[in-house]
């Protein structure tokens, strides 16, 4: 029986990267993504080098599109692993004094509410997996012990992509509690510095090392840990 899974912000870097290790291992992935070509061309490039990928057209932010594609996969003969890496910065100047709140409101409308949103309309498609798993790629920059060490790790002042990393810690532990005992494992990952679009390639790990911790917490064993937030290195303080 093929393993099936979405990962989320799949067509290009650390997404795409997850997407393509997944698919190493003979698992059926879900490429989503909003813009279609970009998506199109993602799954034909990994089809390309042997995956079994698909397309999910999915706009996190969207109600309709969340519900169109959890009915795209429950069509397809239903779910087992969730990665949900898609993420966005917010943007803008983000030092507490001056942040605008649209950055705010962005970060955690993608970060956290798409996450919110996403699970719970596929949650019913995991539940019936004999191996149900979640992954929310997270960030150490959302640890508040590394937030107040101010050892110049966590990068400058953040009043919306850091913290809403945070509240996306914050949600995965509620979620890992609420799910114990079913057999869904959900972990955060943290992918590290990793150069993307998203930090404008400033980053000193490669999306294929960047993949490697959400890859891990994708496979783990039945039984193995749950509501954990690590990352190459290991645990990450909260």
């Amino acid at each position: 029986m093929t393993t099936t899974a979405l990962v989320t912000g799949a067509n290009k870097g650390i997404g795409y990267e997850i997407a393509a290790g997944l698919g190493r291992l003979g698992w059926a992935v879900g490429v989503g993504a909003r813009d279609d070509e970009r998506r199109e061309a993602a799954v034909a490039r990994l089809r390309e080098a042997g995956v079994d990928a698909f397309g999910v057209p999915l706009d996190v932010t969207d109600d309709a599109s969340v519900a169109a594609a959890a009915a795209l996969l429950a069509e397809r003969g239903g779910l087992d692993v969730l990665v949900n890496n898609a993420g966005v910065t917010g943007g803008g100047v983000q030092t507490p004094s001056e942040v605008d709140l649209d950055a705010v409101r962005a970060a955690v409308e993608v970060n956290v509410w798409g996450v919110i949103r996403l699970t719970n309309a596929v949650l019913p498609l995991l539940r019936r997996s004999p191996s149900p798993r979640i992954v929310n790629v997270s960030s150490g920059v959302g640890s508040l012990t590394r937030q107040s060490a101010d050892d110049g790790t966590t990068g400058p002042l953040s009043a919306a992509y850091s913290p809403s990393k945070t509240y996306l810690n914050a949600v995965t532990v509620q979620y890992a509690k609420e799910l114990a005992g079913t057999g869904i494992l959900v972990n955060m990952g943290c992918p590290g510095f990793v150069a993307t679009d998203l930090n404008g390639f400033r980053g000193t790990r490669t999306p294929a090392q960047g993949a490697q911790t959400p890859i891990r917490l994708a496979t783990l064993p039945d039984g193995g840990p749950t509501g954990t937030y690590s990352d190459d290195d290991g645990p990450i303080p909260w």
